[in-house]
């Protein structure tokens, strides 16, 4: 390997297994500087004496939970170039303040560029509390360099079969057993739709690379890619989480994701706008719950006024 700035595409194999990043507790003040730079509305995620009275327990929010394990999977990733695609994010289990979570992030599959000098690795990354519970398990695919053009690594894997789609039945039995007497219901239906007019500003990039503990060099180094720094993926996956909630502010907690494809780049400074609509709504789950399937189409206004689709992500959401 290359010291400690992280493996170059060629230097992976299927089966390699990173699992040494520092374990992270989900502090209070921590969670707090998340919320601050994407203000996510969740309101078991805001709200500790109703998160108490719901689930007996202050839960920390989802998008922190999946910042952190995305964060401590880039010990493989130092190098990336692009992330394209996350599939099949499901949480088992919904972790509390106070909580510490460790991640392990293995090589499942690689694929080398013919038009460019880099490749695809796909990694499937499980991320566990300090009682070895299972929290999340899901797959991501990000777009390594490799050493040195002339290498040819022989890796043709397809990548279009990794991943599977998420099971938030283990999650919805857990959400049943809670007390949701007093907690709002929403009015979802299949069907419904609705375009933002507003956005949100994209600040505090390299903080909340730092706060998550993104190791990208693209994230941090404006001098690392001819194209210069790149917010990290997750920023704009929490951006659109927040309108979400924003949108729909009854929501119990998000419980996967079917998909999560970065459709283009995102820059500090970019105003960020979701078009959201109702995929499905799967009634009848445990505790009278519903699975709300969504789809998040995420376009990026430049200073020039031009507006460039940037995120496309399907997840399914808890709803009473």
């Amino acid at each position: 390997m290359s010291g400690h700035e992280g493996p170059y595409f060629d230097e992976l194999s299927v089966g390699d297994v990173f699992d040494t990043a520092p374990a992270l507790t989900l502090s209070a003040g921590r969670a707090a500087v998340h919320q601050s730079i994407l203000g996510n509305r969740l309101r078991l995620s805001l709200d500790a004496g109703l998160a108490k009275r719901v689930a007996g327990t202050e839960l920390a929010d989802p998008n922190f939970v999946w910042d952190v394990a995305i964060g401590q999977s880039t010990l493989v990733t130092r190098r990336v170039v692009a992330n394209l695609f996350y599939r099949g994010l499901a949480f088992h289990r919904l972790p509390s303040i106070g909580d510490t979570l460790s991640t392990r992030t293995e090589v499942v599959g690689l694929r080398q560029n013919a038009s460019r000098p880099s490749g695809l690795a796909a990694l499937r990354i499980t991320t566990r509390d300090q009682e070895d519970r299972l929290v999340l398990d899901f797959w991501r695919c990000a777009m390594l360099p490799l050493s040195s053009r002339d290498v040819q690594t022989g890796h043709a894997d397809d990548l279009g079969s990794i991943g599977t789609a998420p099971d938030s039945a283990s999650l919805s039995a857990a959400v049943a057993a809670w007390d949701l007497s007093g907690f709002p219901a929403s009015n979802i239906a299949k069907g419904d739709a609705w375009v933002l007019e507003a956005g949100d500003l994209v600040s505090g990039a390299t903080e909340l690379a730092r706060l998550s503990l993104n190791l990208a060099h693209v994230h941090h180094d404006r001098f690392s890619q001819a194209s210069g720094r790149l917010v990290y993926g997750g920023h704009t996956i929490g951006l659109a989480l927040a309108q979400l909630t924003r949108t729909l502010p009854n929501l119990i907690t998000i419980a996967g994701w079917h998909s999560c494809d970065h459709t283009g780049p995102v820059r500090e400074g970019d105003t960020l706008v979701s078009a959201i609509e109702v995929l499905d709504v799967e009634e009848g789950q445990a505790g009278g719950i519903m699975a709300v399937t969504l789809r998040v189409l995420v376009s990026a206004k430049r200073d020039n006024h031009a507006s460039e689709p940037v995120l496309d992500w399907t997840l399914t959401a808890l709803s009473k």
